[in-house]
């Protein structure tokens, strides 16, 4: 009976997009982030029993006769395998790996270039390892033209960050406060 009223739910809300479209944090069954998906998707999960409510930070889901709570972060009832999760290659991924600084001459700033450490033009690849962030002056400086040639250094050597819950999830922080515990580490 329960079930069916919170199917009801779910019909009355898909319509009103904003209360069912909020993210979700998903955890794995050891409480390990796996993605993030809205509402409507969590009540899904919850509804058919595949998934329990860690927090409910948000109020409740209400039908004429009963109260849902409305999740913001559930844990799915079984454990899922997953393949290594990797950080997304983009401009933005290199500036917060190198942390927002030129890996040249070491300033701060926030308007920053991306830099292939060896030139495309001369076979470099677009990977993690042949990409650094640069200041203007820096890139122009050492333009087309190998370190050596340039006679500039790296300050740290480029490579793929690892795919931490924070780096892959921190973003959300900012708008979902109780995601906190469970993206540290």
């Amino acid at each position: 009976m329960v079930r069916n009223e919170f199917a009801g739910v779910v019909g009355i809300f898909l319509s009103s997009g904003l209360v069912m479209s909020q993210d979700v944090l998903v955890l794995n069954q050891n409480y390990e982030p796996l993605n993030v998906c809205q509402t409507r998707r969590a009540v899904v999960l919850l509804i058919g029993g595949k998934a329990e409510i860690v927090v409910n930070s948000r109020g409740y889901i209400h039908t004429p006769t009963m109260k849902f709570p409305r999740p913001s972060v559930i844990r799915l009832a079984n454990q899922v395998r997953r393949p290594r999760l990797r950080v997304a290659f983009t401009r933005r991924a290199v500036f917060r790996r190198d942390n927002f600084t030129c890996q040249y001459c070491g300033a701060q700033s926030n308007r920053l270039t991306i830099d292939h450490v060896m030139p495309r033009h001369r076979r470099g690849a677009h990977l993690w390892e042949n990409v650094v962030s640069a200041c203007p002056a820096c890139n122009r400086k050492k333009g087309g033209k190998t370190l050596a040639e340039a006679r500039m250094v790296l300050r740290h050597q480029p490579g793929e960050p690892s795919a931490t819950a924070r780096s892959l999830f921190g973003h959300y922080l900012s708008e979902y406060h109780d995601w906190e515990p469970f993206l540290a580490g």
